[in-house]
């Protein structure tokens, strides 16, 4: 960081000015913002997009100038629900295309919350267009989509913070700083993540008309184009054509904390097997079974996912654990524990909820409560990003090192083998055909990103 930027992180901790924010009642994070508000903007305004900006209006004085979504319906609802929440009353405007969104106004800050295939080209717009950025997870649904945002985010000087939220999970941040970055759990060498959530589609309903408040060609996008089956709202996510599974869904985020906790980078080697074993009746795509070994420096972390029977363990059914020579410490999104190795007392670290500080939770509809002060602090981490000049602490590079490892585990599943993956030269080790797959064919007219053209 540039030693002439206001470190509005050092100046709180150390100032004396701080303490007199304290005595005046001031001492809120987000007081820089309150002179001017910042203008937002939402592509993507499906449940969790509204969440997610929700959550930002709740934290800090915005403008929410305009919303993109190609439903109308559900575009002029979001604009009616953010109209009841911010504090100007104002209807954001309403577009279908975001790229008209991005040419008639210059947000602060843009939040997508679009399907997995429309991550990484609306990213990139965005930013382009002089915006920071919270993204969704994964970040991309091919890998070179996920360096293209990298490189774009750097060229452009952009702060992009990847909605992979323990890492701004209390209970999370708590149990690290206790079990992990304190030398209690001892040497670490083998994490498990895991989700047995019942949650791939397993109806097959028949396709039908598109209706008149959908632009169902917008909403494909650079996908491959199916017919209509009402595949939109949560369905697509049954399918490959637009994301990858439940690893690109649900290991993204174990992952990402396990090598947030432990500090790793890009995994050595990632090996996968799985496919469809069971809940083979259904036109849905994705894998009902996976395990997946991402291998570090004397550590292996190990995914496994079933969308069938029971979890291997009933109180962690999305979870991760990792296992030190001194114990184990287990966490999900509700709770972590800390069983000390041969003996001693079970450490508990629960879950906060903050329904007396914001009571509004309690009424909007489909919130997850118990993850709602963890998005709350993500958008925090991003606005002192953005003062400071201090890379988030789900920056961008880290969002695509999760999302990318999954999007691989993938792939060694469906090729049958092991892929080492260099992220300098952009290509799988010695596999010539592994890496042709790491750009996915685009529908005209758009085109695949690149990163070295950005």
């Amino acid at each position: 960081m540039n030693s002439q930027n206001f470190n509005r992180r050092q100046f709180l901790k150390g100032s004396s000015a701080a303490l007199a924010l304290a005595s005046m009642g001031m001492m809120s994070m987000d007081f820089i913002h309150n002179e001017k508000p910042l203008k937002v903007a939402l592509i993507g305004a499906g449940w969790y997009g509204k969440s997610d900006l929700f959550r930002l209006i709740q934290i800090a004085n915005v403008d929410v100038v305009a919303l993109c979504d190609v439903d109308s319906m559900m575009l002029k609802e979001a604009g009616d629900l953010v109209a009841a929440r911010q504090k100007s009353g104002k209807v954001p405007i309403l577009y279908k295309d975001y790229r008209e969104l991005l040419k008639n106004h210059k947000p602060d800050i843009t939040i997508i919350g679009t399907p997995d295939h429309w991550h990484a080209l609306q990213a990139i717009a965005a930013i382009k267009a002089g915006s920071h950025l919270y993204l969704q997870k994964p970040i991309s649904v091919d890998v070179i989509e996920g360096e293209a945002v990298v490189a774009a985010a750097r060229k452009y000087k952009k702060m992009v913070q990847v909605g992979v939220q323990r890492r701004s999970t209390p209970h999370v941040i708590k149990a690290k700083k206790e079990i992990i970055d304190s030398g209690k759990i001892g040497k670490v060498s083998h994490a498990e993540v895991c989700c047995y959530y019942h949650m791939r589609l397993n109806a097959n309903p028949p396709s039908e008309p598109v209706p008149s408040h959908i632009d169902y060609d917008m909403w494909t996008g650079p996908a491959p184009y199916r017919e209509y089956d009402g595949i939109l709202h949560g369905r697509w996510r049954s399918f490959m054509q637009y994301g990858n599974g439940i690893p690109g869904d649900m290991c993204v985020h174990m992952l990402d904390t396990v090598r947030w906790m432990l500090g790793l980078g890009w995994p050595k080697k990632i090996t996968a097997t799985g496919g469809i074993y069971v809940q083979k009746e259904s036109k849905a795509n994705i894998a009902d079974t996976q395990t997946a070994i991402y291998e570090f420096d004397e550590l292996n972390v190990v995914w496994q996912h079933r969308t069938w029977g029971n979890p291997v363990d009933p109180e962690y059914p999305w979870a991760f654990k990792i296992f030190g020579e001194n114990g184990v410490l287990a966490g999900s999104t509700m709770k972590a524990e800390y069983f000390p190795y041969p003996k001693g007392d079970k450490i508990e670290f629960d879950v906060l909820y903050e329904r007396e500080k914001y009571p509004e939770d309690l009424t909007e509809s489909r919130i997850e409560l118990h993850a709602a002060p963890a998005t709350r602090g993500q958008f925090q981490d991003l606005l002192d990003s953005i003062d400071s000049g201090e890379l988030p602490v789900a920056d961008v590079l880290e969002g695509h090192i999760s999302s990318a490892s999954c999007i691989l585990a993938n792939m060694s599943m469906e090729l049958g083998r092991s892929l080492v993956y260099d992220p300098e030269k952009m290509l799988i080790v010695n596999d010539p055909e592994a890496t042709q797959k790491l750009r996915r064919p685009y529908r005209g007219p758009w085109q695949h990103p690149e990163p070295n053209n950005i």
